[in-house]
């Protein structure tokens, strides 16, 4: 195990935010984990933890010790009567994994591809796209607690799975658990920051069926004339509607959506269809509506515009990002990424009387 000092985090995070990690620590095995806590001063010390970057904003320089996962492997687990229990190191990158289990037979994430970050990441953010969460195809979880060193296991309900949300994005006391479950005995509040997530297992259904229903895949069909697509051909689609709309973090620094899509009461949303008749909205199963927050933020006029360096992207609307170039030492700072985000929800309010939630990790 070795701690690096003063490295760099432009290379680390999606949006190519320029900043320093004051010490960084590799974490490549479960050994690394455990040499890391015997040592009793970086035992003490405040941990930050990092995956892909894919879903953080740097404000300035990373004080805490910076743990960067890159704990790797996959491969089948078991089989159940109804499932493939596929199992992946936190460190795996996520699109990878997706396109590695449909190489191999198992379908069901494929409408999560192209999502960019980790394995280890995808279940603290709890990532979806066209019609499926990770929650839906989610087994369980291996993680390191970082007081006690204890390796422990949680199942879909014990993570706390919400929109875009779990018990790891939550502190102590912030986010309890349902029916007061526990792992290892213990009651588990949240877990930001006090664990590393080793690896996890995904459910995959043998009785495979299509996801579908979303406009943009609905179009894909009807230009193929193809009414029963494979989960491959799924894969496919997405991962061309995504490239279409949103750009590639290595050649323009962002995210991918910035802000999560509101949920507003029925009422709420004949008021903003009376006033606005095309708002994009999707009627979901509790009751609720959804709202298109990218269609909030372009009809506020924001498409294009920017705030130093920090933009909102031409093609989509939810998306934020560098202008400077992914190399460039004078690149959007979080500063100026964090001012245009706040701009942006003042306009949303002001105008439907929405508060739009940002979905990255502000650090």
């Amino acid at each position: 195990m070795l701690v690096e000092k003063n490295v760099p985090l432009q290379a680390f995070n999606s949006f190519h935010i320029v900043a320093k990690a004051h010490a960084l620590v590799r974490i490549a095995s479960e050994a690394d984990l455990h040499a890391l806590l015997a040592d009793p001063v970086l035992r003490a010390s405040p941990k930050f933890v990092l995956g892909g970057g894919s879903n953080i904003v740097l404000t300035g320089d990373v004080k805490a010790l910076v743990l960067k996962v890159e704990l790797m492997g996959r491969l089948l687990l078991m089989e159940t009567a109804k499932d493939f229990i596929v199992e992946a190191g936190a460190g795996e990158n996520w699109h990878e994994l997706v396109a590695w289990t449909l190489a191999q037979g198992y379908g069901g994430l494929e409408n999560l591809a192209l999502i960019p970050g980790t394995v280890g990441a995808a279940p603290v953010q709890n990532i979806g796209a066209y019609g499926v969460e990770l929650q839906d195809r989610f087994d369980s979880l291996d993680a390191i607690d970082l007081q006690t060193g204890q390796v422990f296991t949680l199942n879909a309900a014990q993570c706390a799975f919400g929109y875009r949300d779990s018990v790891f994005k939550h502190g102590p006391g912030t986010a309890a658990l349902p029916d007061g479950l526990a792992a290892g005995g213990h009651q588990l509040l949240g877990l930001k920051d006090r664990c590393v997530i080793l690896r996890v297992r995904f459910a995959l259904p043998k009785a495979w069926k299509p996801v579908l229903g979303y406009a943009d895949l609905d179009k894909k069909i009807a230009e193929h004339a193809c009414t029963q697509p494979t989960a491959q051909q799924i894969f496919d689609w997405v991962c061309q509607i995504r490239r279409a709309k949103l750009p590639d973090p290595q050649v323009i620094g962002n995210v991918g959506s910035f802000f999560k899509n509101p949920t507003v009461t029925p009422e709420q949303c004949v008021d903003i269809i009376a006033r606005d008749p095309k708002v994009v909205h999707y009627p979901l199963a509790d009751g609720s509506v959804k709202l298109a927050a990218g269609w909030l933020i372009d009809s506020c006029g924001w498409r294009g515009k920017s705030v130093g360096q920090a933009g909102v992207y031409e093609k989509q609307a939810l998306v934020l990002v560098n202008r400077g170039g992914v190399d460039s030492p004078f690149g959007a700072t979080g500063g100026e990424v964090m001012t245009l985000a706040r701009a942006i929800q003042t306009s949303v309010y002001e105008r439907f009387g929405i508060r739009l939630e940002p979905e990255p990790v502000v650090v």
